[in-house]
């Protein structure tokens, strides 16, 4: 891992508004231009909104498609690395709940979130792949809001090189404290477990469907420690510079990094 300074967004993602969607998200890439991010995470489908409610599958997008080729041509113009949620449509008539990663030189990946709440279940449905992305500064994996409270998963992703997780959620209810709390609980645990960097983000706000959003995001170190935290109620970025030291210190240490010695073979037994 190199060095990686990122940013993680906190917005308002109003459900349907993609044009209105899209041009915020290219005003929060300005503003980490400015600021030498080099990457930029958002929340959980913040171009289309987020709803568990039929109304999903009406605004999913292909992908590739209209929008992502906007994304793309984004993260080309302003050399930076975008992490963006969108409702991806899917042959099933429900949406995927879909967060791509777009390259400055063109490339595109998507993962798509595998672990659905119980009230998402009817709407949205689920992946069945665990990808990671080189980034050539650092591997990383995304997971989505409910996805994080699946240890096997952040396992997975670190067993695939994994040095950095980003977690965008659309996490609704409480204020942003509280959240974060509540956050803490087991986030914390998958840096700590894996010896890995986490960055988490929510939206924020009404969504014009009956959901307020506490607008908090937080980046934890590979030690499983707080190096950063965001908890204003109005939009904005968490910006954090990942230090390759800080992953280094536990992956040299035989008594801080446990990932190496799992012993997977126990478990099917």
């Amino acid at each position: 891992m190199k060095n990686l300074r990122v940013a993680a967004v906190v917005c308002r993602s109003p459900v349907g508004e993609i044009e209105f969607n899209l041009s915020r998200t290219a005003f929060w890439v300005r503003q980490a231009q400015k600021n030498g991010v080099a990457l930029i995470c958002f929340p959980e489908l913040n171009i289309t909104g987020y709803v568990n409610h039929s109304d999903m599958s009406a605004y999913a997008q292909p992908l590739p498609g209209d929008v992502s080729e906007r994304l793309s041509a984004l993260a080309a113009r302003h050399r930076m690395i975008i992490l963006a949620g969108v409702a991806e449509r899917s042959a099933t008539g429900k949406a995927y709940a879909s967060h791509g990663i777009f390259w400055p030189d063109g490339r595109t990946g998507y993962y798509r979130k595998l672990y659905l709440a119980p009230n998402e279940t009817p709407y949205f449905v689920p992946g069945n792949d665990i990808p990671v992305f080189d980034t050539t500064h650092a591997i990383l994996g995304i997971q989505l809001c409910y996805d994080a409270h699946f240890p096997e998963l952040s396992t997975a992703m670190t067993a695939k090189g994994a040095d950095i997780l980003f977690m965008p959620h659309a996490s609704p209810r409480g204020d942003a404290a509280t959240k974060h709390r509540s956050w803490l609980r087991h986030l914390t645990a998958r840096a700590y477990d894996n010896g890995v960097f986490v960055v988490a983000c929510n939206q924020l706000g009404e969504n014009d469907r009956g959901l307020v959003f506490p607008g908090n995001a937080v980046a934890i170190n590979p030690s499983g420690e707080v190096i950063a935290k965001r908890l204003e109620s109005t939009e904005g970025m968490l910006i954090v510079d990942l230090m390759a030291a800080e992953i280094e210190t536990v992956r040299s240490h035989p008594m801080r990094y446990f990932f190496p010695n799992r012993r997977p073979d126990l478990y099917g037994r």
